[in-house]
């Protein structure tokens, strides 16, 4: 393939603003989707944060598809639900949203400790970026998984060139991806705290 596993991310995230600057809905989930392969190459210490994205995915795209047209914008499947009484609920599109958000949070504190942090093993990158994103909303028994999977991070010298691809400079890449879509996250958070909603935690 061209490029490095970052580029169809970074040609996805092109695509998810409007004219207008909203976020739409199907081409932020294809740019999450994006990263899923990324994921991949971390093997089974990301196993668990893999499905957890993927769930989050299906759960949003399924209520998409249901009304392409009236939820072309990744936000109405929130406002929907504030109308309904129904964002708490652990199968909301609300719950999905912040969750996938809070996820991506922590894979692109990852990438940056990764570019910036050249002496750090994998397994210090990962804890670090876990300590500074998605510690806080997690109970104890997330945590422990958390540190349990840790344990299995990969060689981080093997990962880079695993990710690197054919050709192109992988640090740039990374570098890019963070901060194109580093906005887009901020912009979730920004609109679910505007509506009180992101502050929900795990067990």
């Amino acid at each position: 393939m061209e490029g490095s596993v970052f580029t169809p991310a970074l040609e996805g995230i092109k695509l998810v603003k409007s004219e207008q600057g909203e976020i739409l809905t199907q081409p932020f989930l294809d740019a999450c989707k994006h990263i899923l392969p990324v994921i991949d190459k971390f093997g089974a210490s990301m196993a668990l944060v893999k499905s957890d994205i993927g769930g989050n995915i299906s759960r949003l795209e399924t209520k998409y598809a249901s009304n392409p047209t009236r939820f072309n914008y990744l936000y109405t499947l929130v406002q929907v639900e504030i109308e309904t009484n129904t964002t708490k609920s652990s199968s909301s599109c609300t719950n999905g949203l912040l969750w996938l958000t809070r996820a991506m949070d922590f894979l692109v504190a990852l990438f940056q400790n990764l570019v910036e942090h050249a002496d750090w093993s994998m397994a210090q990158a990962c804890t670090d970026s876990y300590n500074k994103t998605l510690k806080k909303w997690h109970g104890w028994l997330a945590s422990s998984s958390f540190s349990v999977a840790m344990k299995l991070a990969p060689d981080r010298k093997k990962f880079m060139d695993v990710i690197q691809g054919t050709g192109g400079d992988i640090s740039a890449d990374i570098q890019k991806f963070c901060a194109d879509f580093s906005p887009l996250l901020e912009e979730n958070h920004k609109f679910l705290s505007r509506c009180g909603l992101d502050d929900m935690k795990a067990s």
